[in-house]
């Protein structure tokens, strides 16, 4: 496994829809696990490939206790509800802003032994696999944000000083 640098705003990457990914192999299994290593590192809850420079259409993800995943050639099935929340990514550092997500999904694709599966999420995880889709689509969360919610952290905010009085979601 490897760190992989994680590309920031202003990259082309970020811009453009990632292609199917054609089969899972061992090739992709080691750069879900360099993923895995590289969003564990950076402390975020997904990362998507384009994020790390590669045009697939796939994500790593992590939320709560459960173990990291990933989610090859995703697809949101079904949407319902609506909810506001704060994101931030880490291909945009520090900053953040509200993103009205639906606030149930059911997404099917493929897990990393290229098995189908299916995933009903609310709440958190399904902003978090909305969120990656998005950027599977070359879309960022500034895209949906309303700028006038947009903060900019501070390094006391990074270092669990003062912060914003809303959930903070890093993806």
């Amino acid at each position: 496994m490897a760190l992989r640098e994680i590309a920031k705003y202003g990259d082309p990457i970020l811009r453009r829809k990632a292609r199917p990914v054609a089969k899972v192999t061992k090739e992709t299994k080691a750069l879900i696990d360099d993923m895995i290593e590289t969003m564990r590192a950076a402390s975020g809850l997904g990362l998507a490939a384009p994020q790390v420079r590669v045009g697939e259409r796939l994500f790593v993800y992590q939320v709560g206790e459960d173990p990291p995943e990933a989610l090859v050639n995703p697809v949101i099935l079904e949407a319902e509800g609506e909810e506001m929340g704060v994101e931030g990514c880490l291909s945009i550092p520090k900053l953040q802003g509200d993103v009205l997500r639906a606030k149930r999904v059911v997404v099917s694709g493929l897990n990393r032994a290229g098995k189908s599966v299916k995933i009903a999420a609310e709440d958190l995880l399904a902003r978090v696999f909305q969120h990656e889709i998005d950027h599977l689509d070359g879309i960022l969360f500034i895209d949906r944000s309303d700028q006038s919610t947009w903060h900019w952290l501070t390094d006391e905010d990074e270092e669990g000083g003062a912060r914003r009085p809303r959930r903070r979601i890093r993806e």
